[in-house]
């Protein structure tokens, strides 16, 4: 089914993504799923509800293949490589997504640089109005993962799940580095969110190595923003809308 595709664009528990170049000449990503991603369902959840999302920061899917028990996603190709993204799949679409896999290898750039989110291996759907949904098994990334999907008393597994999600990962582009450090000069920066929650709290600085003052406003406010994402009550995080206002206003 591969062809001999050379050129391996990345590998994780759903199987293998390659570079390729389809007969009309145009540059693709071919997602092909794992055996136990492709004997299941999560090979045709994937490619309809990828199929009905239409926005510029979603990589879109250009078509599918299925030859005996192995399976692909043909996907556009991204050569770089969410806030608001993230907000149309939970208030945009006709059925709300919850995507469970927010992360950075799950964030992709394109030519103009402009973020796009990638994997739906993991989605669950919703009703809009729908306020939780029902798991048999936590899904997702550790370090990642919201944990009301391993501690049921701490609330329903709802879109919040992606809010907190995108709260480590926005952690994590503030400070340029991995939210867990266990090489960090001092314990205390071990784990970087509870070390940046108390540094503010105390009135001081983060210290953000070979930035500008207005770089470090930025990130600054990047990092507000993410432990309200994080925080461990899903109750007490914001919606995806608001979570861009904070971000895009100018104080």
């Amino acid at each position: 089914m591969t062809d001999g595709f050379k050129e391996k664009l990345g590998e994780g528990g759903f199987g293998q993504v390659y570079k390729a170049k389809l007969k009309s000449g145009r540059l693709a990503a071919i997602k092909m799923l794992g055996k136990s991603k492709a004997t299941g369902q999560d090979f045709f959840n994937e490619v309809a509800t990828i199929g009905r999302i239409h926005h510029v920061n979603v990589v879109q899917l250009i078509g599918f293949c299925v030859e005996g028990s192995k399976r692909a996603l043909v996907c556009e190709f991204m050569p770089n490589g969410v806030a608001r993204e993230i907000e149309y799949l939970h208030r945009g679409c006709d059925m709300q997504i919850l995507h469970f896999d927010i992360k950075p290898h799950n964030i992709l750039l394109d030519e103009n640089f402009t973020p796009k989110i990638f994997d739906f291996g993991l989605v669950k759907l919703c009703p809009v109005e729908g306020n939780t949904v029902s798991l048999t098994a936590a899904r997702g990334t550790l370090g990642y993962m919201a944990p009301e999907l391993f501690y049921r008393n701490i609330g329903s597994v709802s879109y919040k799940v992606d809010v907190y999600s995108y709260g480590m990962l926005l952690m994590e582009m503030a400070s340029r580095r991995k939210n867990v450090n266990p090489f960090a000069e001092h314990s205390s920066q071990i784990y970087f969110p509870s070390w940046a929650s108390k540094q503010l709290n105390r009135g001081m600085e983060l210290e953000i190595q070979e930035a500008t003052e207005h770089q470090k406003r930025i990130a600054k406010k990047m990092v507000i923003v993410a432990l309200w994402c994080i925080q461990m009550k899903p109750s007490d995080r914001p919606l995806m809308n608001k979570v861009i206002e904070m971000l895009e206003s100018r104080t």
